[in-house]
């Protein structure tokens, strides 16, 4: 069984993920290209000390970048996790 720390990476702050925490209850994670739902809301749900309704997850592509040179490299892929709490549920953001 992998660690919450492992799995859960960080959580974006982004404008999307600002109004859906506001509206929806819903949070955005960056967490491990490996995970699945069921890992991603036993970490949460053992890091933040809530109670998640859903789970629903994306792959991102890495985007390329140029470098020095004429060469071009990537960032790397990564997955994406929206977690929705339940009513009574919230993350502290302070």
């Amino acid at each position: 069984m992998k660690d919450s720390y492992d799995i859960v990476k960080k959580l974006l702050l982004t404008e999307k993920g600002t109004r859906l925490t506001d509206t929806e209850n819903k949070y955005i994670f960056k967490v491990a290209r490996d995970a699945n739902k069921i890992d991603i809301k036993r970490a949460v749900e053992e890091l933040f000390k809530v109670k998640v309704d859903k789970v629903n997850t994306m792959q991102r592509k890495g985007k390329k970048r140029r470098e020095r040179t004429v060469n071009f490299g990537r960032t790397a892929d990564w997955k994406r996790a929206v977690v929705t709490l339940s009513k009574d549920s919230k993350i502290d953001l302070t």
